[in-house]
């Protein structure tokens, strides 16, 4: 069991250790869908929200695989959770707002196969962290996700008013964009344990 503050276990998943700044896991989204602030805090709420679902099912199905010694069907068991979670986000995107389902378009059903999401199950197991626990850390690096497309599009999109040189435009500006966030996010490194 894990002795970790509950606030301690937040802060680490979203600033110390964020899944896309410092574990770089994550970044298909991150560079396809931050082009524009909204795009950007509803892709990162969709996110969270398969990354809540999927922890609090990734702690019953660790219980139930240990308890019928059945360790090893632990990946594909999440796996399977994450995909589900997502086609009922999809559905209910697609159903509440047309419009955005069309915006996030591909990125949407990749969410599938973010591995950010899967990460967070498999750490939260191998760190034996409690039901609470699970869905604090969950909820961290959800909002850490959400932090980083949202800092990277509102730089994004402050950039389409800029004048950049034209050799820097577009994909080689967003990785070096990237880099510097995930330069200023080691400055949090001094708060974890």
């Amino acid at each position: 069991m894990n002795t970790e503050s509950l606030g301690a276990i937040f802060l680490n998943a979203c600033l110390v250790n964020n899944f896309v700044l410092a574990y770089f896991l994550g970044i298909c989204p991150f560079l396809g869908v931050s082009g524009k602030m909204e795009t950007a805090t509803k892709m990162g709420a969709a996110v969270m929200f398969v990354m809540l679902i999927s922890s609090m099912c990734a702690y019953g199905i660790h219980a139930f695989l240990v308890a019928i010694d059945a360790p090893f069907l632990q990946l594909i068991s999440y796996i399977v959770v994450i995909a589900s979670t997502v086609q009922l986000v999809e559905m209910f995107i697609k159903k509440i707002s047309p419009a955005l389902f069309k915006s996030l378009g591909i990125f949407l059903p990749l969410i599938t196969t973010n591995c950010a999401i899967l990460g967070v199950a498999l750490f939260q197991t191998n760190k034996e962290y409690g039901f609470l626990e699970s869905i604090v850390y969950a909820l961290g690096a959800g909002a850490g996700f959400t932090l980083a497309l949202v800092l990277i599009a509102g730089l994004r999109e402050q950039l389409n008013f800029a004048d950049v040189p034209k050799i820097s435009k577009g994909t080689a500006l967003t990785l070096f964009i990237a880099g510097i966030l995930s330069l200023c996010f080691m400055g949090f490194a001094g708060l974890g344990a």
